[in-house]
C-alpha cells in the first residue's frame, strides 16, 4: 500500500526506518507489528495500514538498511578513492562493507549474520536480496577499480566467501577478534593474487 499524502509518507518511512532498526538490534524476530509502531511512535494500526502483511514491512526494512549501509559506503569512497592504493584503507573499506563499520562490536556482527542467514528462511526476500547483492558486487567491483586492482567478478565473490567464511569460524571458535581474523584473510589473500 502507498501513502498518497506527504503526512503518509512520513509516517510509512517511520515505520521503516522503525522496522530496520529493530531488525539490526534483534533480528527478524523483533520485527512485530507493536514494536514497529512503538518505536516510529504511531498507532499499532498504522502498520498494516501502510503495509499488507509483516513480510511487506519487513522486505521494506530490509531495503531501507541495505540501500543505507551501500550510500553510506558510497560516500565513504567519494572521500578516500586517492588513498585505496593503501592496503589498510582497501581492506578497512571493504570489511566495513561486508562486516559493518562497528570494529568492536562483536554482537551487533553476529546479528549481522544470523540476519544473512535467516534471509533464506524467508523466500519472499530472495528477490531484494540478488538486488542488494548484485549492488554489493557492483561496488567492490568500483572499488577495486579506484585502487588500481584489476579483480574479476568471479574473485569477488571468492573475496566475500572468505571474509564471510572467516568470520563466521571465528564466531564458532570464540574467537574475540573476527574482523582482525577477516582482515588477515583478505590481506594474505589479496597478496597471494594481487
Amino acid at each position: 500500500m502507498t501513502a498518497a499524502t506527504p503526512k503518509g509518507e512520513r509516517r510509512r518511512q517511520a515505520l521503516v526506518e522503525a522496522a530496520a532498526e529493530l531488525l539490526v538490534e534483534g533480528g527478524f524476530d523483533a520485527v512485530r507489528h507493536r514494536a514497529v509502531a512503538e518505536r516510529a511512535g504511531l498507532p499499532l494500526a498504522s502498520t498494516t495500514y501502510y503495509f499488507d502483511s509483516l513480510d511487506e514491512l519487513i522486505t521494506a526494512a530490509v531495503e531501507f538498511h541495505g540501500h543505507s549501509e551501500l550510500a553510506s559506503c558510497k560516500q565513504r569512497l567519494a572521500t578516500i578513492s586517492e588513498q585505496l592504493t593503501d592496503d589498510d584503507v582497501l581492506i578497512e573499506l571493504i570489511l566495513d562493507l561486508l562486516i559493518g563499520q562497528d570494529v568492536t562490536d562483536t554482537e551487533t556482527m553476529l546479528l549481522r549474520y544470523e540476519r544473512l542467514v535467516a534471509t533464506g528462511r524467508r523466500p519472499y526476500l530472495r528477490p531484494l536480496m540478488r538486488v542488494l547483492s548484485k549492488e554489493l558486487h557492483d561496488l567492490i567491483a568500483d572499488i577495486f577499480a579506484r585502487s588500481g586492482r584489476d579483480v574479476p567478478r568471479d574473485r569477488i565473490e571468492e573475496l566475500i566467501a572468505l571474509v564471510d567464511g572467516s568470520v563466521v569460524n571465528s564466531f564458532i571458535e570464540l574467537k574475540s577478534d573476527p574482523r582482525g581474523v577477516a582482515a588477515r584473510m583478505l590481506r594474505s589473500a589479496l597478496s597471494r593474487h594481487g
